[in-house]
């Protein structure tokens, strides 16, 4: 019999509607129950394309015994994380702060009040590896709970006074010797062998690879750029790439990027995608051409949803197997390519009798670019249809998350224009849209998903604002249409009215920004990370939109928010610079102007002088193309030059002498 979910938008949360577990949704209900049995809530946070979040629910979830004896004792609550950012920061910070790590499953025991007072990730059916059994954490749970009351109201009430004590972040501006010091920070944790920073678990760094491609730009260190170029090289030639389908997986559970973890998210590959369409303009690479132009197919192919959004991922497992879709063995390429190009196929893309993987299977590599591209692209093309053809593909998620699809927007859009692909700059418009009237509501406010089009009740946090505002600029700038600067400005001024951290204190101060606003649901303390995970933090992304806008519209209140933001997390940028790649990038950007460039009039020589503009690498230059006329700030005053297209490239819309000629553009 299905459970309170069955009606939920969330993919993850449906995945637990027929659990015999009693789940609730997060909200008031839930905890007035747990009030009105004086009972704990046992709150549960995953997401759908989590590996261990499945195992968890196999084994525990879905036993009788287990739910009886949870639904008895706990008001259990299940949170999609990637619906419910707020709550999952809000805990994860909690867990953290009381295991000393953290993850997902996430399992948090909380006082009817949302007190948190026990936290831990994921529990074995058994006693496992010096990890106590589920039903054990219940039981001992439920019997402090119940004689040691005392024990819980000090515990609780020590860790929410711990999430309350933020540190004040506010430091000085992000000035070109703090980036220097950002820059040393981050050679210092360098992985000169294999390229990322630290070791193993490795996560794709791409905010601080863009961050990186800024100063060396800015600054012509060849130091900084090869730290870009290894890393991106090495995640492209490994196991974590798919080598036949395109897009990158979630991580990589070895240092040297040969293993991933095969869920691939949306928001990682918007990112790679602009960061490797970046690395090309600015050193001409091939192998970054190629992992861009793969990677946005991959986007339109697989994640691409019939409303004109992006799904949120796909899963690692395939039928209960991680990894079933994507690994090989020497076998199953001969089976496939026949003797004599199965064992071509094996040698180039490292499948042994032994294995990279488990059972003897092997992840596709590709360490090198092959003497004979015909025939591998023949072998890819082959492979690649048997692997659709004869195996079971990864579930979907097909939840659309704004901020994830803000990312997938910028990028796509700057793809198109750049690689001259109107099908990416037609895919970005399209799912502007969408994010424009499915998940904005009559007031202007963002809902931050929807699935199915059917928008969800989740209100829209501090990185959905920053991320659709800079989508629909980017959108601006391929389009010249100025529908999408009133859009980005209804936006931006929503986040000045009801994100500010301090509304009625000096910009200056640098106080910054809560990731949720003054009229949203209240959890145990206001959330506020400065720290870049996955996708940008809402700060570094308010603090990105912020630049382009003020850029574009010469207002000053834009522009000093965005130097508010960056100020707020400037502590963090410096003393931990891993964590705030998005936030530096932004700091590259307010140092160089950034510049603003205008490029007027329509036809083939217009498109042709908007693409050298945006091939300009200086650090978060804002590009728009619009016709003589537009109603646009940044086009007051800007005509044809001799009846010509014309580019006018400005910093604080005081501008050089405007050119005709791609050639002129960045001399």
């Amino acid at each position: 019999m299905a459970n309170r979910l069955s009606g939920a938008t969330s993919p993850y949360l449906l995945q637990h509607a027929d659990n015999p577990v009693d789940w609730h949704e997060w909200g008031e209900e839930a905890l007035a129950l747990a009030t009105e049995r004086d009972v704990p809530v046992l709150l549960s946070v995953g997401y759908a394309a989590c590996h261990w979040c499945h195992v968890m629910a196999h084994e525990s979830f879905e036993d009788e015994d287990t739910a009886a004896y949870l639904n008895e004792h706990f008001v259990p609550v299940k949170v999609d994380r990637e619906e419910r950012p707020d709550v999952d920061a809000v805990y994860m910070r909690a867990t953290t702060a009381m295991t000393g790590q953290g993850g997902w499953p996430m399992t948090v025991v909380l006082t009817p009040a949302g007190d948190p007072f026990f936290a831990g990730t994921y529990f074995p059916p058994e006693p496992r590896h010096g990890m106590p059994a589920f039903r054990q954490v219940l039981e001992a749970v439920t019997n402090v709970w119940q004689t040691r009351r005392d024990d819980v109201d000090r515990i609780s009430a020590e860790v929410v006074g711990h999430l309350r004590a933020l540190e004040d972040a506010t430091g000085p501006a992000l000035d070109a010797e703090a980036l220097d010091t950002a820059v040393r920070g981050l050679a210092g944790q360098y992985d000169a062998v294999n390229g990322g920073f630290g070791g193993a678990p490795k996560f794709p760094p791409s905010m601080c690879l863009e961050m990186l491609l800024r100063y060396a730009a800015r600054t012509g260190s060849g130091d900084a750029l090869a730290m870009a170029e290894h890393t991106a090289e090495a995640m492209a030639r490994g196991g974590m790439y798919d080598q036949l389908g395109g897009g990158f997986a979630r991580y990589s559970v070895d240092e040297a990027w040969v293993v991933p973890h095969f869920e691939k998210m949306l928001y990682d590959n918007a990112l790679l995608l602009r960061f490797y369409l970046h690395l090309w303009r600015q050193t001409a690479s091939e192998l970054a051409l190629r992992v861009v132009r793969e990677t946005a197919d991959f986007l339109l192919t697989d994640l691409a949803t019939a409303e004109g959004g992006f799904a949120s991922a796909l899963d690692a497992d395939t039928d209960g197997v991680e990894g079933a879709y994507y690994v090989w063995t020497p076998e199953q390429l001969t089976e496939v390519l026949g003797e004599e190009d199965g064992r071509w196929a094996a040698r180039l893309l490292s499948v042994t009798s032994t294995g990279t993987f488990e059972h003897g299977a092997s992840t596709l590599q590709l360490r090198e670019d092959p003497d004979d591209l015909e025939r591998w692209a023949d072998v890819r093309a082959r492979l690649a249809t048997a692997r659709r053809a004869t195996r079971t593909a990864p579930a979907r998620d097909e939840k659309v998350v704004a901020a994830w699809n803000g990312l997938a927007v910028t990028a796509l859009a700057e793809a198109g224009v750049l690689l001259d692909e109107p099908e990416y700059t037609d895919a970005a418009v399209v799912a502007a849209t969408l994010l424009a009237t499915q998940h904005t509501d009559d007031a202007g406010h963002l809902v931050r998903t929807s699935r199915d089009g059917v928008p969800s009740t989740n209100a829209g946090v501090l990185e959905d604002y920053g991320c659709v505002a800079e989508a629909y600029l980017a959108v601006l700038g391929v389009t010249g249409d100025a529908v999408w600067l009133e859009r980005a400005q209804g936006l931006l001024d929503v986040v000045l009215a009801h994100f500010r951290v301090a509304p009625d204190a000096d910009p200056s101060d640098g106080r910054g920004f809560y990731d949720t606003a003054d009229d949203a649901q209240a959890l145990v303390v206001r959330p506020r990370d400065l720290a870049d995970n996955a996708t940008p933090s809402g700060t570094s992304a308010v603090a990105a939109a912020f630049v382009s806008a003020a850029a574009i519209t010469g207002e000053d209140r834009y522009r000093a928010a965005a130097e508010e933001a960056v100020r707020s997390a400037s502590a963090l940028a410096t003393g931990s610079p891993r964590f705030a790649g998005w936030i530096l990038a932004v700091a590259e950007a307010l140092l160089a102007g950034p510049l603003e460039i205008a490029v007027v009039g329509e036809g083939e020589d217009a498109a042709r002088l908007h693409r050298a503009a945006l091939a300009w690498p200086s650090p978060g230059a804002v590009v728009v193309a619009a016709p003589v006329g537009a109603p646009l700030p940044l086009f007051a005053y800007k005509e044809l030059v001799d009846g010509l297209p014309a580019a006018y490239v400005c910093r604080g819309f005081a501008c050089e002498r405007p050119v005709t000629d791609p050639a002129d553009l960045g001399r």
